[in-house]
Protein backbone atom coordinates (compact mmCIF):
# COMPACT_ATOMS: atom_id res chain seq x y z
CA UNK A 1 0.00 0.00 0.00
CA UNK A 2 1.17 3.66 -0.97
CA UNK A 3 0.75 6.36 1.48
CA UNK A 4 -2.13 8.58 0.91
CA UNK A 5 -1.30 12.32 1.85
CA UNK A 6 -3.99 14.52 2.35
CA UNK A 7 -2.63 18.17 1.89
CA UNK A 8 -4.43 21.72 3.19
CA UNK A 9 -3.43 24.78 2.19
CA UNK A 10 -4.28 28.21 0.52
CA UNK A 11 -6.70 28.79 -2.51
CA UNK A 12 -4.08 31.54 -2.97
CA UNK A 13 -0.90 32.22 -3.68
CA UNK A 14 -0.07 34.30 -0.69
CA UNK A 15 2.20 37.03 -0.11
CA UNK A 16 5.64 35.26 -0.25
CA UNK A 17 6.86 33.39 -2.98
CA UNK A 18 8.24 30.52 -0.63
CA UNK A 19 4.89 29.42 -0.27
CA UNK A 20 4.49 28.35 -4.10
CA UNK A 21 7.78 27.36 -4.04
CA UNK A 22 7.11 24.65 -1.42
CA UNK A 23 3.75 23.62 -2.13
CA UNK A 24 5.39 23.08 -5.83
CA UNK A 25 8.13 21.12 -4.16
CA UNK A 26 5.56 19.18 -1.89
CA UNK A 27 3.38 17.58 -4.57
CA UNK A 28 6.70 16.83 -7.15
CA UNK A 29 8.22 15.10 -3.47
CA UNK A 30 4.96 12.98 -2.74
CA UNK A 31 4.98 11.80 -6.82
CA UNK A 32 8.50 10.97 -6.47
CA UNK A 33 8.00 8.90 -3.73
CA UNK A 34 5.23 7.20 -5.07
CA UNK A 35 2.44 8.69 -2.34
CA UNK A 36 -1.14 9.76 -3.48
CA UNK A 37 -1.90 13.62 -2.97
CA UNK A 38 -5.29 14.08 -1.30
CA UNK A 39 -6.42 17.62 -1.25
CA UNK A 40 -9.45 20.29 -2.30
CA UNK A 41 -9.19 19.63 -6.07
CA UNK A 42 -8.16 23.60 -6.79
CA UNK A 43 -6.30 24.75 -9.35
CA UNK A 44 -5.67 27.66 -8.06
CA UNK A 45 -3.70 29.23 -5.24
CA UNK A 46 -1.27 26.35 -3.39
CA UNK A 47 -3.59 23.89 -3.81
CA UNK A 48 -3.46 24.26 -7.52
CA UNK A 49 0.40 24.33 -7.23
CA UNK A 50 0.84 21.15 -4.95
CA UNK A 51 -1.46 19.18 -7.54
CA UNK A 52 0.26 20.19 -11.04
CA UNK A 53 3.66 19.43 -9.53
CA UNK A 54 2.33 16.08 -8.64
CA UNK A 55 0.90 15.55 -11.99
CA UNK A 56 4.01 16.66 -14.06
CA UNK A 57 5.79 14.18 -12.07
CA UNK A 58 3.59 11.28 -12.29
CA UNK A 59 1.83 11.37 -9.16
CA UNK A 60 -1.32 9.89 -8.11
CA UNK A 61 -4.29 12.89 -7.37
CA UNK A 62 -7.28 12.53 -5.48
CA UNK A 63 -9.20 15.52 -5.42
CA UNK A 64 -12.59 16.64 -3.21
CA UNK A 65 -14.34 19.91 -3.94
CA UNK A 66 -18.11 20.98 -3.03
CA UNK A 67 -20.47 21.82 -5.42
CA UNK A 68 -20.35 25.33 -4.35
CA UNK A 69 -16.65 25.75 -4.94
CA UNK A 70 -16.69 24.50 -8.33
CA UNK A 71 -16.62 27.77 -9.83
CA UNK A 72 -14.49 29.88 -7.60
CA UNK A 73 -11.37 27.58 -6.65
CA UNK A 74 -11.63 26.31 -10.51
CA UNK A 75 -12.31 22.49 -9.93
CA UNK A 76 -9.34 20.85 -11.06
CA UNK A 77 -11.05 17.80 -13.40
CA UNK A 78 -8.42 16.50 -14.68
CA UNK A 79 -7.20 14.36 -11.50
CA UNK A 80 -6.69 10.78 -11.16
CA UNK A 81 -10.04 10.90 -9.05
CA UNK A 82 -12.20 13.82 -8.60
CA UNK A 83 -15.00 13.66 -5.96
CA UNK A 84 -17.46 16.35 -5.65
CA UNK A 85 -19.46 16.62 -2.45
CA UNK A 86 -22.75 18.49 -1.35
CA UNK A 87 -20.62 20.80 1.17
CA UNK A 88 -17.65 21.18 3.12
CA UNK A 89 -18.22 18.80 5.96
CA UNK A 90 -18.30 15.97 3.45
CA UNK A 91 -15.36 17.51 1.70
CA UNK A 92 -13.15 16.99 4.96
CA UNK A 93 -14.46 13.95 5.86
CA UNK A 94 -13.65 12.19 2.12
CA UNK A 95 -10.40 13.94 2.44
CA UNK A 96 -10.24 12.64 5.61
CA UNK A 97 -11.01 9.28 5.46
CA UNK A 98 -8.68 8.61 2.24
CA UNK A 99 -5.04 10.06 3.74
CA UNK A 100 -2.90 8.25 6.07
CA UNK A 101 -1.12 11.58 6.89
CA UNK A 102 -2.16 15.47 7.13
CA UNK A 103 0.33 18.29 6.09
CA UNK A 104 -1.01 21.94 6.66
CA UNK A 105 0.87 24.49 4.28
CA UNK A 106 0.15 27.51 4.70
CA UNK A 107 -3.38 28.82 4.23
CA UNK A 108 -6.56 31.41 5.60
CA UNK A 109 -9.73 29.89 8.10
CA UNK A 110 -10.28 27.24 5.83
CA UNK A 111 -6.73 25.33 6.17
CA UNK A 112 -7.16 26.51 10.00
CA UNK A 113 -10.60 25.04 9.94
CA UNK A 114 -8.90 21.28 8.77
CA UNK A 115 -5.77 21.59 11.14
CA UNK A 116 -8.23 22.61 14.55
CA UNK A 117 -10.71 19.60 13.13
CA UNK A 118 -8.27 17.06 12.91
CA UNK A 119 -6.01 18.32 15.59
CA UNK A 120 -8.98 18.03 18.01
CA UNK A 121 -10.29 14.47 16.59
CA UNK A 122 -6.84 13.66 17.43
CA UNK A 123 -6.63 14.93 20.92
CA UNK A 124 -10.28 12.86 21.20
CA UNK A 125 -8.36 9.84 20.61
CA UNK A 126 -10.87 9.33 17.46
CA UNK A 127 -7.56 8.66 14.69
CA UNK A 128 -3.70 8.42 15.05
CA UNK A 129 -2.43 10.12 12.06
CA UNK A 130 0.55 12.49 12.07
CA UNK A 131 -0.09 15.89 11.21
CA UNK A 132 2.65 17.94 9.84
CA UNK A 133 2.32 21.58 10.08
CA UNK A 134 4.90 23.24 7.38
CA UNK A 135 5.99 26.21 8.95
CA UNK A 136 7.61 28.07 5.69
CA UNK A 137 8.90 31.02 6.52
CA UNK A 138 7.61 30.74 10.32
CA UNK A 139 4.16 31.46 8.45
CA UNK A 140 2.37 29.48 11.69
CA UNK A 141 4.59 30.86 14.28
CA UNK A 142 1.97 32.86 15.74
CA UNK A 143 -0.43 29.81 15.64
CA UNK A 144 2.35 27.75 17.35
CA UNK A 145 2.74 30.75 19.93
CA UNK A 146 -1.04 30.36 19.98
CA UNK A 147 -1.09 26.89 20.81
CA UNK A 148 1.58 26.74 23.72
CA UNK A 149 -0.51 29.76 25.30
CA UNK A 150 -3.70 27.57 25.01
CA UNK A 151 -1.65 25.15 27.19
CA UNK A 152 -0.15 27.40 29.35
CA UNK A 153 -3.21 28.67 30.64
CA UNK A 154 -4.44 25.09 31.35
CA UNK A 155 -6.81 24.67 28.28
CA UNK A 156 -5.40 21.77 27.01
CA UNK A 157 -2.41 19.22 28.10
CA UNK A 158 0.89 19.80 26.97
CA UNK A 159 0.05 16.25 25.16
CA UNK A 160 -1.67 18.48 22.61
CA UNK A 161 1.53 20.46 21.59
CA UNK A 162 2.81 16.48 20.51
CA UNK A 163 -0.15 15.88 18.11
CA UNK A 164 0.71 17.96 15.86
CA UNK A 165 4.84 17.93 13.99
CA UNK A 166 6.29 21.41 13.09
CA UNK A 167 8.50 21.07 10.03
CA UNK A 168 10.39 23.81 8.23
CA UNK A 169 11.59 22.67 5.07
CA UNK A 170 9.94 20.25 2.66
CA UNK A 171 13.30 18.38 2.38
CA UNK A 172 12.52 17.14 6.56
CA UNK A 173 8.85 16.70 5.65
CA UNK A 174 9.83 14.47 2.87
CA UNK A 175 11.57 12.51 5.05
CA UNK A 176 9.36 12.51 8.02
CA UNK A 177 6.79 11.45 5.48
CA UNK A 178 9.08 8.21 3.82
CA UNK A 179 9.29 7.19 7.66
CA UNK A 180 5.54 6.44 6.91
CA UNK A 181 5.84 4.65 4.13
CA UNK A 182 8.59 2.33 5.00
Amino acid sequence: MSLSVCVYCGSRAGADPEYMADATALGAGLARMGARLVYGAGDVGLMGAVARAAQAEGGDTFGVIPTHLLDLEVGKRDLGRFIVTENMHERKKVMFMNSDAIVVLPGGAGSLDEFFEVLTWRQLGLHQKPIFLMNTGRYWAPLIAMMDHVVSQGFAEASLLEFFQVIETVPALMSALEGLAA
